[in-house]
This record gives C-alpha cells, sequence and structure tokens, in this order.
C-alpha cells in the first residue's frame, strides 16, 4: 500500500490569521503571502466572499511550508500558551462548532517526525526515538483499521466516536466520563497532547530523529492481526495501567498490567523477583503510593529526562511521586468551578476503585451540600486541577478537621504523570540508555504484540 496522508486539526478560532510562505494553489490561482479567514454565519470569509470550505494545496509538497499565527498549546495544562508555528502540506480550513478549523493535510512519516520531535528532545537516544515512531504511528493508523490490511485480516476495533462520552451508571449519584480521540469527526487528529503533541516544523527536527523515522518507515504494532491501540504516557509511577479503566469497557491484551522492570536473566535481585502488588486493593494501592519502588521510570537523572521532557515540560520537576496540598477553600472552590457542580463545603474524598497501576477511576466527593461518585481518570483529574492533575494514583490525607466534620486542609500524595496505560516515556528513555534496543522496549509495555511492516 501506498503511505497514507493524516488530516490534523490545529487551531479552532472565530479568525485565523495565516502566511504562505510559498506559493499555494486554490481554486485555479495561485497565492501566497499573509490571509485572514473569519467565522461569518456558518461560513468562512476570505477576501471578501464567502466559502464553505477552502484548501490550500502547496505547488511543491516537500518544501511548501505555512505558518499560523497564534495557536494554542498545552491546553488546559498549567504551560498553555500561544505560539506561531509552521507547517509543511496542504491548509484547509472547515466550519466547526461555530469557528473556524485549521487543519494540516500531511504524509504519515513526515508527521511522525514532527510528533518525536514535539513529544520529546529531538537529542534523545536513537532507540528511544525508534519505539516512538512505530507507537506513534500505530496510535495514528489504528483509528482506523479498516483502512489497512495486515495478512489481509485487518478489522476496525475503535469504539463507535463519542464526545465526552457518558457512562451512567445505574446508581443516581455515580456519574463516569471518559475522553478520547474519536472526540474528533471531521479530522484524524488534534495537535494537542489530547492525541499527540504536533507542532509541524517549529521546531527543526535533528539527523537522528530522521534516522529514527526512517529506520522504522511503515512499522507498526500488532496484535491478532490488528494494529495496536498504542497509548503512552509520560511516567506509569511503576506500574502499568490498563486500558479499560481509563476508557471504554474493551479490555487490549497487549496494554496488561506488569511492573515497570525487567530484572536480567540469572539476576538475584530481589526487585526482579518480585511481583507487582495488587494495586486495585486499598491497602496495597497506599502503600505503594506512599513509597518509591524502584522502576525504569523512578530517575532524576536530568540528561536522561531532557531526552523526554522539552523546556516546558521541565517546569515540572516531580512526576514518580509528587504532592499537592489545598485548603477546603481552595478545594471547594475549586471542585466548583471544574465541575459546575455545588458540593458545599468538602469533607472528604473516597477512593472507590483503583485500577492495575492505582489509578482511582471512581473517586467519591462528599460534600455538605452533595455527594457524587465520579469518573473516569481523566475527569478526576480535570476536576481537582486547575488544569489536570499529574495522575488519579493518589492517596488522601485530611487535616484539622473541625467539630463538625470539615478538613481545613487536603494533602494528596500521588505517583506518575499521564494516564499510565501502554509505553511510559521516562521509563523508555532509561531502558534506552541502558542498552536496550526499540523491540525490546516496545515489548516490555506491549506485552505480546508484533512489530510488522505496513507499507514500504
Amino acid at each position: 500500500m501506498k503511505e497514507p496522508k493524516v488530516h490534523v486539526g490545529i487551531l479552532f478560532e472565530p479568525q485565523i490569521e495565516f502566511i504562505l510562505l510559498n506559493p499555494y494553489h486554490i481554486n485555479g490561482m495561485e497565492i501566497s503571502g499573509k490571509q485572514v479567514v473569519t467565522y461569518n454565519e456558518d461560513r468562512i470569509l476570505w477576501n471578501g466572499r464567502l466559502y464553505d470550505e477552502l484548501l490550500f494545496e502547496p505547488v511543491n509538497e516537500a518544501t511548501d511550508a505555512f505558518e499560523l499565527l497564534d495557536v494554542t498549546i498545552g491546553i488546559n495544562f498549567h504551560w498553555e500558551r500561544k505560539e506561531d508555528q509552521r507547517f509543511l502540506g496542504s491548509l484547509k480550513i472547515i466550519v466547526e462548532n461555530q469557528k473556524l478549523t485549521a487543519i494540516n493535510v500531511i504524509h504519515v512519516e513526515d508527521y511522525l517526525t514532527s510528533v518525536i520531535s514535539s513529544e520529546m528532545s529531538a537529542t534523545a537516544s536513537l532507540e528511544l526515538l525508534e519505539a516512538h515512531a512505530v507507537i506513534s504511528r500505530s496510535w495514528l493508523l489504528a483509528i482506523d483499521n479498516s483502512q489497512f490490511t495486515i495478512d489481509n485480516s485487518m478489522q476496525h476495533d475503535s469504539a463507535a466516536p463519542n464526545s465526552a462520552a457518558n457512562c451512567q451508571l445505574s446508581t443516581v449519584n455515580c456519574q463516569l466520563k471518559w475522553y478520547d480521540r474519536e472526540d474528533h469527526t471531521r479530522f484524524d487528529v488534534c495537535a494537542d497532547d489530547h492525541c499527540q503533541r504536533y507542532q509541524g516544523i517549529t521546531r527543526a527536527s535533528t539527523e537522528i530523529v530522521k534516522q529514527a523515522i526512517a529506520a522504522t518507515r511503515g512499522q507498526v504494532l500488532t496484535s491478532d492481526g490488528k494494529i495496536c491501540d498504542a497509548r503512552f504516557s509520560k511516567c506509569c509511577g511503576g506500574a502499568f495501567e490498563e486500558f479499560q479503566y481509563c476508557w471504554e469497557d474493551t479490555p487490549h491484551p497487549y496494554l496488561r498490567k506488569q511492573r515497570d522492570w525487567r530484572g536480567e536473566a540469572g539476576s538475584s535481585s530481589l526487585i526482579a523477583d518480585s511481583p507487582l502488588p495488587d494495586l486495585t486493593d486499598e491497602q496495597e494501592a497506599e502503600t505503594w503510593i506512599r513509597t518509591s519502588p524502584p522502576a525504569f521510570c523512578n530517575t532524576t537523572n536530568k540528561r536522561i529526562l531532557s531526552q523526554v521532557l522539552n523546556n516546558y515540560d521541565q517546569e515540572t520537576t516531580d512526576f514518580y511521586r509528587w504532592k499537592v496540598v489545598y485548603t477546603q477553600e481552595e478545594l471547594s472552590a475549586l471542585i466548583l468551578k471544574r465541575s459546575g457542580i455545588d458540593y458545599g463545603q468538602i469533607i472528604d474524598l473516597v477512593p472507590i476503585a483503583r485500577g492495575t497501576s492505582g489509578r482511582l477511576w471512581k473517586l467519591k466527593i462528599v460534600g455538605t451540600k452533595k455527594t457524587l461518585t465520579i469518573g473516569k481518570e481523566l475527569e478526576i483529574r480535570h476536576t481537582l486541577s486547575t488544569s489536570h492533575l499529574y495522575s488519579s494514583a493518589f492517596v488522601v490525607d485530611k487535616e484539622d478537621i473541625s467539630p463538625e466534620g470539615i478538613p481545613a486542609r487536603f494533602i494528596l500524595t500521588g505517583a506518575g504523570w499521564g494516564h499510565g496505560v501502554g509505553l511510559c516515556q521516562i521509563g523508555a528513555a532509561v531502558m534506552g540508555e541502558q542498552g536496550y534496543k526499540y523491540d525490546a522496549i516496545l515489548l516490555h509495555y506491549y506485552i505480546g504484540a508484533s512489530i510488522e511492516k505496513l507499507y514500504d
């Protein structure tokens, strides 16, 4: 098969400004320079005329580029900011949700070159970059497995598209939500952390990134004849989470619980022989989170961390184990603002159900006015932070409880950064430094999977 193209949603605004840095074709015309498009009653206003859709195509696909102005990166995260970004390929403008959406249409391998440089430092080890190239390609192409065939047996196994899908339990006071890439219906993926961080050619790539992409060209992870949904996060916290505790209840055989550690053959290390505790058990989870067990991702080595964390990610220094403190006033106001629900004063945060990494996927919020159990993990993180809590693997301590049972302070002690499913970027960086090859890294995090070549 030929290398496919991907549609990436970049910018969502009532007005979008961009610069065609080289000649581009549209409607039989050749244009360049600064352009402005504006939302106008469900249509696109450009150069005094209204359009349903615009497609600017480069004259030379390999070299021509455009620049989008004021692109928001890190949406809803603590380092959210705007920057101008440059992209190869075509620019499509569509109308969506009473705004305009700017979409970059680009070949998969060019897209991956940017993703690898955007998701981590372009100075990372070759083995880490090769591993990340394979999982990023797999994650992307698994969006619709029906487009691609491996051994003529490929089947589509994604859930139907949904937007912030609600899973209402039979109990009145329980509400579960999860958020997924299927939220996008007019393009394949977005350019932010909700999908894969993609910033075009804004940050120059390096020869080693290009080498990693070329060395793994067309390679994907597969399981049972299907492309793997190769999720990844910054730091698993020492244990892998399973897919169904973060998203819909469809377990994947290659996204299973496991300790983020591998003992060498013949090793007498107690760590190597120590099984992963049952972190769905509250007592085991509390012990795990309050301690700092050895793991690949348990590192403070700045040189290794700089391979994974770009400058703005390095603004976060604690991620393997972390602590957040809220006063009663801060927490009650925060939960009201983030959820839109008035719980009154917060009496307790009660763990109800944990996944295989100790991450909560059901949390009961007990207030003086309302009690509600929420989930899944991202909804919990969203509710308890001004951006996103590092993870939902946390335990709660209450201090200075009043005679009426109202705590003055809540201390959240937690583990890991992100959902913890699939590849742990920091753990994989450590494995690369320890001499593991990219295939060994991949098969550590995607249990029982295979590496196949989908196209040349």
